[in-house]
C-alpha cells in the first residue's frame, strides 16, 4: 500500500519530554568508543567553557528515532515498517546538548511521494528546550522499499 500522501504537512507536536543525563551522554560515548573527557567530567568539560557534560553531536539520534518511530506507527499513513529504511539522515544543531538539558520535540512531515517504485518520507524535527531555546533542527528521509 503506498503512503499517502496527504500527510505531507502534518505536524506531531511533543507528547513527552527528555531528560539529558550525565549517565546517557556516557553511555551513548561509550557505544561510540568515544573516550572524550567532555562527555564523562563535568570538570573536564567547565574547564572547556561548557556549563556540564557535553553531548556528543549525534546524541538527539535517540530522542529524533522515537519521533520516527511514532510517525511510522501511525496505521492510516500505510507506512510497512518491515519494508523501511533509513535513506539520510543531517543535524543542524542551534547549540550543544548538556547534561540538565530537558528537551521536547515537534515532528513534522515535510514531503511524501514516490520515485522509482519506492515511497519516501522526509521527516523533519525541531528540538527544544522546554523553555522554547531551539537545540537542533533534525532532517531524516525514510525509504519504503517497493514490492
Amino acid at each position: 500500500m503506498p503512503l499517502d500522501p496527504s500527510y505531507a504537512g502534518r505536524t506531531y507536536p511533543p507528547t513527552t519530554t527528555y531528560e539529558v543525563s550525565c549517565a546517557k551522554i556516557a553511555e551513548f560515548a561509550d557505544a561510540l568508543g568515544d573516550d572524550n573527557p567532555l562527555y564523562r567530567d563535568a570538570e573536564a568539560a567547565k574547564a572547556a567553557g561548557h556549563p556540564d557534560v557535553l553531548a556528543p553531536p549525534t546524541f538527539l539520534t535517540i530522542i529524533n528515532l522515537a519521533s520516527i518511530n511514532a510517525i511510522a506507527a501511525d496505521p492510516d499513513l500505510g507506512l510497512d515498517y518491515s519494508r523501511m529504511v533509513h535513506g539520510d539522515q543531517r543535524f543542524t544543531h542551534h547549540r550543544p546538548v548538556y547534561a540538565g538539558d530537558v528537551l521536547q520535540l515537534t515532528t513534522h512531515i515535510d514531503e511524501v511521494f514516490a520515485r522509482a517504485g519506492n515511497d519516501f518520507l522526509n521527516v523533519r524535527a525541531d528540538i527544544e528546550t522546554t523553555a522554547g531555546e531551539p537545540v537542533c533542527t533534525t532532517h531524516a528521509q525514510l525509504v519504503v522499499r517497493g514490492e
